[in-house]
């Protein structure tokens, strides 16, 4: 009866191996098998999946290239921080969505960042959306969705994908992450590294390097029972801010509120 399982196991450790050596450590001292490449394309792909889908309501570039310049500006001082791994190998591709009901924010492989107009319009500061986007630029840059996707679907399917067995396979996993989000929801211990990294990374821009830590300083002051979807895996608010300040004192980074006269304009203009 044992026989049967041998061949079974020794595969699978081979497929293991394989992808160890493909793979190897990221820049971020990660295994993850997924190449930087693959990281490229399922963004891409997820991208073109989400521009499909109506629920989406995208707001183009031509629409509002004012609103545009304003956050690809505050991304940009995030990704000149010096301490993006892959500041130059990824996109860095921001779109606003249309739906001011949602408080919600994204990004998927490759560095294509979502941000919902109603998250903008309930930040009150623009430290607090530096905060956000730098979560979210964390997020991509430590590929926290490749890594889950090994943990979800396995060695042996990623294997395919990253050696062309299955063209079928990324596009299915790129419709799974965009019809549901479900791949973009991550495990507390992920949510604490994209916290921890927003804090570096606005430590060298002009906001305040805790910025992350506003949007849940406000929620826990007006007593939201239950957290928005954003929310719904992630630590308490309590904890989260506590954790963001305690890693903001750690770096020795500036807290003080930066003074931008354009972000009531921006919001307005949404």
């Amino acid at each position: 009866m044992m026989k049967k399982y041998i061949f079974p196991a020794i595969f699978s450790v081979a497929l293991f191996f394989i992808a160890l050596i493909l793979s190897g450590c990221d820049k971020n001292d990660n295994l993850v098998i997924f190449s930087v490449e693959d990281d490229r394309r399922l963004g891409a792909q997820v991208s073109e999946e989400i521009r499909k889908d109506p629920s989406f309501k995208l707001i183009p570039e031509e629409q509002n290239p004012e609103a545009y310049e304003y956050i690809n500006n505050m991304v940009d001082e995030i990704l000149n921080s010096g301490e993006v791994a892959y500041r130059d190998e990824f996109v860095w591709e921001v779109t606003l969505i249309d739906n001011d009901t949602v408080l919600n924010a994204f990004a998927t492989p490759g560095g294509y960042i979502y941000v919902y107009t109603g998250l903008i319009k309930y930040l009150e500061t623009a430290d607090a959306l530096e905060g956000v986007l730098g979560h979210e630029i964390a997020h991509a840059d430590l590929r926290h969705t490749s890594r889950n996707l090994q943990k979800m679907y396995g060695v042996s399917i990623l294997l395919s994908v990253v050696l062309g067995k299955d063209p079928n396979a990324l596009e299915q996993i790129a419709g799974q992450i965009a019809g549901t989000v479900a791949g973009l929801r991550f495990s507390r211990e992920y949510e604490s590294e994209a916290d921890n990294k927003s804090v570096v990374y606005l430590a060298a821009t002009s906001y305040a390097c805790n910025g992350a830590a506003f949007f849940f300083e406000r929620l826990l002051e007006e007593g939201q029972a239950s957290p928005p979807e954003f929310l719904s895996t992630h630590p308490s608010p309590e904890n989260r801010v506590a954790d963001i300040n305690a890693q903001a004192e750690s770096v020795g980074c500036e807290t003080t509120l930066a003074t931008d006269t354009g972000y009531e304009a921006f919001k307005a203009s949404l």
